[in-house]
């Protein structure tokens, strides 16, 4: 009974890993369409946002059952509970790779990013990408200093994100305001992307030593 136990701890953090993989495509994708006004890649991150959702419930259904039939202690249980934590981090972050895909199909057939400000919003996609396949692989090794690098990592995230800001609010360059309010909310979805990945990594860090 203990292997069987222990086999289900461990499936629940295999399926964290699959949600990391799976957000990370998701966002991939979704930069992809907003970058190129790919309605048809916009409506597959859509869709597949579902898949995210359905792991997550799983997931929770599964810790939820462990909890109540095994009556975890002490490492366990603060497995199990850190993984819900992650899992709710991992579900938004699909969400927010899917909004970012609303935004493309929004103002399909035209590219919601003014052509100056495509190559950041790129860069912003690029490194949320980076960050989420990083979080699997810390959970995966359950890296704890991988995970403290993390937020570091998140630094050029944020620095994009005020550079985005600052492009939108120079006298010189007026957009107009549905544009602007494309572009905002477009930095703000990649921005709380890699805040939501830290989030992964911290929980990781107390999972594996107790303190954050």
């Amino acid at each position: 009974m203990r292997d069987v136990y222990h086999e289900e701890l461990d499936s629940i953090g295999a399926t964290l890993i699959e949600m990391t993989g799976l957000v990370a495509l998701a966002l991939n994708e979704a930069t992809e369409a907003l970058m190129n006004a790919d309605l048809q890649l916009a409506e597959k991150v859509i869709a597949a946002d579902d898949a995210v959702d359905g792991l997550q419930k799983a997931l929770d259904a599964r810790a939820l059952d462990l909890l109540a039939r095994q009556q975890p202690v002490a490492g366990d249980l603060r497995t199990i509970i850190t993984s819900l934590r992650m899992s709710a981090d991992l579900e938004r972050m699909g969400d927010l790779a899917r909004h970012v895909a609303k935004v493309a199909r929004l103002r399909y057939p035209e590219i919601a990013i003014p052509e100056e400000l495509r190559e950041t919003v790129a860069e912003m996609g690029r490194i949320g990408e980076e960050l989420a396949r990083k979080t699997g692989d810390i959970i995966d090794g359950r890296d704890v200093e991988a995970a403290r690098l993390l937020e570091s990592e998140d630094d050029a995230m944020d620095r994009l994100h005020r550079a985005l800001f600052s492009a939108l609010l120079h006298e010189g360059t007026p957009y107009p305001v549905e544009t602007a309010i494309d572009v905002t909310l477009v930095g703000r979805y990649y921005e709380r992307f890699a805040d939501h990945a830290v989030s992964v990594a911290r929980r990781m860090v107390f999972l594996v030593t107790g303190e954050y």
